[in-house]
């Protein structure tokens, strides 16, 4: 059913594009009202408009806090025009029609990046705006609602279409989009209490997101999928190459997790099915992607190769000797770019403004989900205990740590086999811890030549002796694990007995 719009209110705080629309309302005889800095904007443009205060006959109060809140608007907005009581209450308090709502919000999303001042982020937050939307969503049936000003073009084509009416569809799906903002705006000021009460798990939990991309599929071509974003863009930007797929930024995201989690400008990850291949923290660029390559070059192919570093030239001609799906760095030089580049399906992505937050992680089936802070506990000494009669060297526990780090991000149960700030064997999602520890030690002797300085790492402690004693048997000369077992006791024998040195983590690290 069309509905004839003779009056409308607007009240926005991006005062861009109005002027097209203006026009239109003025070829359409539609009488516009207004209030503070929308009705000054619509009077420089040389249009016809009521002020909300002499529309009402109450003026703004409160510093402005109080404008659009009177009855003479919400009866306007919220009557059915079909139903006799609500004519009737119309006409007994003199009150019209309000035919069209157009409402943006006061910026708070934009206020949140730019201060931390509470006061001047509680200012921002939009009333009557919400308030009014919410109203003229309601009521569709009788009342259209816009709430960008990127759908004044189809409001436009609306009213020229249908002589100055607009149909229940359009008036529908308006209402939808509204809702959708009020509800988004809504999540985001109860993250930001939340937030400032360090609350992570309210009694309700709000989930917001932009859509930045509906992807061809998901993981497998039958499946749909998107990706949004808490912002109005990812934090990391495509440079070249085809779209990316479901599976691509699964892999990325798996990537930049352990990249972010590395020294400052420094090393290589190398991701295959979310799941490190290689890791390398090596100083010099080329030595460090080699390295991570060295590890498992078979499951390299058809990776993801994420620098946590400016790539060059140099690297660059490495790079392009496999097949690779993604190339993520802090940048690329130019050099880089162009030899890069000649792999058009190449996709590079640059990271350099992605920064390590507090994440939390999602996981959901049907009407429940489950929900976690990220694992990136930034590890030092004190976060562990040498248990073993043998003592590492410096050199040997920094090579621990660097093992145990990239082992709590390898899919559980996890080994990770290390030498020289490099993996050189990565055993991953097996049931049993014994048959991870033997996928790592195959791997590593099947692709390295190195066979001592090896440390091993588990991502949670050995139920039994065999584990950790099949490690030793491979040439490993230090462990690190989770103490909690109820044979530790027996694990520190067995260390000692083989002169292994053993040190016990003070956290578990599961990745599920």
């Amino acid at each position: 059913m069309n509905r004839k719009i003779r009056s409308a209110l607007i009240s926005v705080y991006d005062k861009s594009n109005l002027k097209p629309l203006l026009q239109t309302l003025k070829r359409n005889n539609i009488k516009i009202i207004s209030s503070g800095g929308t009705f000054k904007e619509i009077q420089k443009l040389n249009y016809k408009c009521l002020e909300v205060s002499n529309f009402t006959g109450t003026n703004e109060i409160l510093e402005g806090r109080v404008k659009t809140l009177h009855p003479k608007i919400y009866a306007g907005i919220l009557n059915k025009r079909n139903d006799k009581k609500h004519l009737n209450d119309l006409k007994k308090n003199k009150f019209e029609n309000i035919d069209l709502v157009i409402v943006n919000f006061y910026p708070f999303e934009k206020i949140l990046k730019q201060t931390s001042k509470h006061n001047k982020i509680i200012e921002n937050i939009d009333v009557g705006g919400p308030t009014m939307v919410r109203a003229a969503a309601k009521n569709y049936n009788d009342v259209v609602v816009i709430t960008s000003n990127n759908q004044y073009p189809e409001l436009i084509d609306q009213l020229k279409k249908n002589k100055g009416s607009t149909s229940l569809e359009f008036r529908k799906k308006m209402s939808s989009l509204a809702f959708t903002e009020t509800a988004y705006y809504d999540s985001l000021i109860s993250e930001y209490f939340n937030d400032s009460l360090d609350q992570h798990f309210p009694q309700k939990k709000m989930i917001y997101g932009n859509l930045i991309e509906q992807l061809r599929y998901g993981e497998n071509p039958h499946q749909k999928s998107a990706i949004y974003s808490k912002n109005t863009k990812l934090d990391i930007k495509q440079i070249h190459g085809k779209p990316l797929s479901y599976n691509n930024y699964n892999d990325i995201f798996s990537a930049l997790i352990i990249s972010k989690s590395l020294p400052k400008n420094t090393g290589t990850v190398i991701i295959k099915h979310a799941n490190p291949c290689g890791v390398s923290t090596l100083k010099n660029d080329v030595e460090s992607y080699k390295a991570a390559l060295a590890c498992d070059p078979i499951s390299a192919f058809g990776g993801i190769v994420s620098c946590n570093f400016k790539i060059t030239k140099n690297l660059a001609v490495e790079l392009n000797k496999i097949f690779l799906e993604v190339v993520i760095a802090n940048s690329f030089d130019n050099g880089a770019l162009k030899i890069l580049k000649l792999k058009k399906n190449l996709r590079l992505i640059d990271a350099s403004n992605l920064s390590q937050k507090e994440i939390l992680k999602f996981n959901s089936i049907n009407n429940s989900m489950i929900i976690q802070t990220e694992d990136n506990k930034i590890f030092s000494k004190n976060n562990f205990k040498i248990v073993s009669k043998r003592k590492p060297s410096k050199s040997q526990f920094n090579d621990l740590i660097f093992a145990f780090n990239i082992c709590r991000y390898v899919k559980s149960n996890a080994i990770v086999l290390a030498s020289d700030y490099s993996t050189i064997g990565i055993g991953s999602g097996q049931p049993s811890r014994l048959d991870s520890c033997e996928i790592a030690i195959n791997k590593m002797n099947k692709f390295s030549k190195i066979k001592n300085k090896i440390v091993a790492a588990s991502d949670a402690f050995f139920p039994f002796v065999d584990g950790i004693e099949k490690l030793v048997q491979s040439g490993v000369s230090a462990v690190i694990q989770p103490s909690g077992s109820i044979r530790d006791k027996e694990i520190i024998k067995f260390a000692n007995a083989t002169e292994t040195v053993l040190v016990f983590s003070k956290t578990r690290h599961f990745r599920h």
